[in-house]
C-alpha cells in the first residue's frame, strides 16, 4: 500500500515543473527574497495608492488619468501573477507548479504584457491630441472613445494570451521539467520540449515584432509630431511643459520594451538563461514599482490629490481625538 501510494506520488510530481526561482544558487537568497517581497509591498501601495486617488479626485477625471489608471491596474496584477508564487515556494520549499497552474500563469503573463504594450500606444496617442489638437481634444478624446480603446487593449492581449499559452503547454516535456526562471515564460518552457518548437519559435517570434512593432510606429510617430511642433514653439514655457508631459510617459516606454524587446526578439545566442532571469525580474518586479513613482513625483496634479487627502485624515483624527 505504502510503496502504491510512492509510485503515485512520482508520477504525479513527474507531470510538475519545477521554477529555479531568482536566487537560488545564492548565499544570500534570504536577504534577497526578503527585499524582493518588500519590492511587492511598494508596488502594492504605490499603484493601488494611484488607482484611489485618480478616482477619488474630480480632476483626475480627463483621458490621461484613465488611461495611468489603467496601466496602474495592470501593473498591479503583473506583479501578483508571479512574485506571490515565488515568494510562497521560497516559505514552503516547494519550488514545484502544475501544468495547468503554469498555464494559468503564462496566459496572465502575455495578457498582461499584449494590453500593456497597446495601452503604452494609446496613451502616446492621447499625448499628441493633447499637445498637437488642444482644440480638438475633447472631441478627440471623448469617455466613451477612451473606454473602447482600452478595452481594446485588453482584448489584444487576452488573444495573445489565449494563442499562445495553451499551443506552449500542448508541446510534450518529456526531458528535464525544470524551469529556468522564477514563472512560467514561453521562451523558458520551450526549452524544455522534447520535440521541435522551431516553427513554433518562429510564429511566435513574428507575432511578437508584430505586438511590439505596431506600438513602437504609434509611439515614434505621435512624437515624431510633438518633437516638431515643440521645435516651432516660440515660448520657452511652453516647450518646457510640453516635454514634462510626454518626459513620463517616454520613461516607461523605454523600460517596458527596451526589456522586452531584449526576451522576446533578441536572438537566443545573444543572451543566457541568467540574462534572460534578469530581464525578466525587472520588467516584472522594478517596473511595477517605479512606474506609480514616475507618473507622480513629477506630477502636479497627482501631488496636489494626496496632499488634499491628507489634510482630511488630519481632520478626522483631530474630530476622534476632540469626541475621546
Amino acid at each position: 500500500m505504502h510503496a502504491g501510494n510512492k509510485t503515485s506520488e512520482n508520477q504525479t510530481s513527474s507531470t510538475y515543473f519545477i521554477l529555479t526561482g531568482l536566487f537560488d544558487k545564492s548565499k544570500y537568497a534570504v536577504s534577497l527574497y526578503t527585499l524582493i517581497f518588500i519590492f511587492f509591498l511598494m508596488a502594492l501601495t504605490e499603484n493601488v495608492l494611484l488607482i484611489v486617488l485618480i478616482h477619488r479626485e474630480p480632476r483626475l477625471h480627463t483621458p490621461m488619468y484613465f488611461f495611468i489608471n489603467q496601466l496602474s491596474l495592470m501593473d498591479l496584477m503583473y506583479i501578483c501573477v508571479t512574485v506571490p508564487k515565488m515568494l510562497v515556494s521560497q516559505v514552503t520549499g516547494d519550488n514545484t507548479i502544475s501544468p495547468l497552474g503554469c498555464g494559468v500563469q503564462m496566459f496572465s503573463h502575455l495578457t498582461l504584457a499584449g494590453a500593456e504594450f497597446s495601452l503604452l500606444a494609446a496613451m502616446a496617442y492621447d499625448r499628441y491630441a493633447a499637445i498637437c489638437r488642444p482644440l480638438h481634444y475633447q472631441l478627440l478624446m471623448k469617455p466613451r472613445f477612451c473606454q473602447i480603446l482600452a478595452s481594446g487593449c485588453w482584448f489584444l492581449g487576452m488573444f495573445d494570451g489565449l494563442v499562445f499559452a495553451p499551443m506552449t503547454m500542448s508541446f510534450p516535456y518529456c526531458h528535464s521539467r525544470k524551469i529556468l526562471n522564477f514563472f512560467c515564460e514561453a521562451p523558458a518552457l520551450l526549452k524544455l520540449s522534447c520535440s521541435d518548437t522551431t516553427l513554433y519559435e518562429m510564429l511566435m517570434y513574428l507575432c511578437c515584432v508584430l505586438m511590439l512593432l505596431i506600438p513602437i510606429t504609434i509611439i515614434s510617430t505621435s512624437y515624431a509630431l510633438i518633437l516638431h511642433l515643440i521645435h516651432r514653439m516660440n515660448s520657452a514655457e511652453g516647450r518646457k511643459k510640453a516635454f514634462a508631459t510626454c518626459s513620463s510617459h517616454l520613461l516607461v516606454v523605454l523600460l517596458f520594451f527596451g526589456t522586452s524587446i531584449y526576451n522576446y526578439m533578441l536572438p537566443r545566442p545573444y543572451h543566457t538563461a541568467e540574462q534572460d532571469i534578469r530581464v525578466s525580474a525587472f520588467y516584472t518586479i522594478i517596473t511595477p514599482v517605479l512606474n506609480p513613482l514616475i507618473y507622480s513625483l513629477r506630477n502636479k496634479d497627482i501631488i496636489g490629490a494626496l496632499k488634499n487627502i491628507l489634510p482630511l485624515e488630519k481632520r478626522v483624527r483631530k474630530i476622534a481625538n476632540g469626541k475621546n
